[in-house]
């Protein structure tokens, strides 16, 4: 079957985003063929891009969405054709129209979710669920730390970790960013262009620190967020922006009060169907009882997914973006 989808002959700018005529051929053993309705954009697409994660080139790109199940290939039986579905996960492919993928990774789409807020807060809910409830277990009284607190996961995570009891201290890079993440919950906003940030953390919690760090910065803030933290602190460091972080010394963390750090990956917490529909539930159930609210900031039409990988990497959107076929 024929049908559009966005391609990359090579790494590199927004302006490797091909809009492409492809063929998709009918679902295989375990698949079922989802015709989107609402694509997710995340950052880490922007790594795929460039080639900081590589994926076998030519590629899709895009590793959300949402849709209707058209048709489904021989063993399948937890998805039925017509069912509303999401998911998140690879190969990579999700900036289509239309497309094949394992069942036992499509999770049905609860009455009361648009499919746009299905797309707009499905990965970006799962990955504040990891590290929330995974990476560091938060818990009532704590202080945290939050980079891009006004951003699709960080909009997210901060709801998620006021609605259980924890200060959420939140990092942004403007000021209609700060008011966007004080809406979300953050008790202290710290502007990212402040020189000192562990020693504004520090006078924010009597000298203390914090609990945990949720740095999705990388290279550039990996210290500063180590010396945020409290004695055994936990460092989460999950995503790239300024690019990877360096090699360092493990007696670093020794003398900074005998810290943890993690570099924690979604699919190691979703590997069966099981652990993903537990996950989901958590996510829903937060979303169905109003602690997390869903804000998409910005929708493109699929084409013209250059323009909004533009926008992404200029730190022009706020909570989540969709793409629309």
């Amino acid at each position: 079957m024929k049908t559009n989808a966005i391609r990359i002959q090579r790494f590199g700018g927004p302006e490797v985003l091909e809009w492409t005529e492809v063929v998709v051929p009918d679902p295989g053993e375990g698949e079922a063929r989802i015709r989107h309705t609402a694509v997710g954009l995340n950052f880490i697409d922007t790594y795929h891009r460039t080639g900081l994660y590589p994926v076998d080139l030519p590629s899709g790109l895009g590793s959300e969405a949402s849709g209707i199940v058209e048709a489904v290939g021989p063993g399948v039986t937890d998805i039925k054709v017509g069912e509303r579905v999401v998911y998140a996960g690879r190969p990579a492919d999700a900036y289509s129209e239309l497309r094949n993928f394992p069942a036992w990774q499509l999770v049905p789409v609860p009455n009361g979710i648009s499919d746009e807020q299905a797309a707009a807060v499905f990965l970006k809910g799962m990955t504040a669920w990891y590290l929330l409830r995974r990476s560091y277990h938060v818990q009532k009284g704590d202080v945290v730390l939050l980079y891009a607190a006004a951003g699709g996961v960080g909009s997210l995570a901060a709801q998620w970790a006021t609605s259980i009891g924890a200060t959420v201290i939140g990092v942004v890079s403007t000021q209609e960013k700060a008011d966007l993440a004080r809406a979300n919950g953050c008790e202290h906003i710290i502007m990212a262009d402040d020189a000192d940030i562990p020693g504004t953390v520090k006078e924010l919690t009597d000298g203390e620190g914090v609990a945990a760090v949720y740095d999705s910065v990388g290279r550039d803030t990996f210290f500063a967020s180590l010396d945020s933290l409290r004695p055994h602190g936990t460092m989460v460091t999950f995503g790239n922006s300024s690019g990877p972080v360096d090699a360092f010394a493990p007696a670093e963390l020794a003398k900074r009060g005998s810290l943890y750090v993690t570099r924690p990956v979604l699919f190691d917490f979703v590997n069966t169907r099981e652990s993903l529909l537990h996950a989901c539930d958590e996510l829903f159930e937060v979303v169905a009882n109003g602690a997390v609210n869903i804000h998409i900031g910005q929708k493109y039409a699929l084409r013209d997914a250059e323009t909004a990988h533009r926008d992404l990497e200029a730190r022009k959107t706020t909570g989540s973006t969709i793409l629309l076929p």
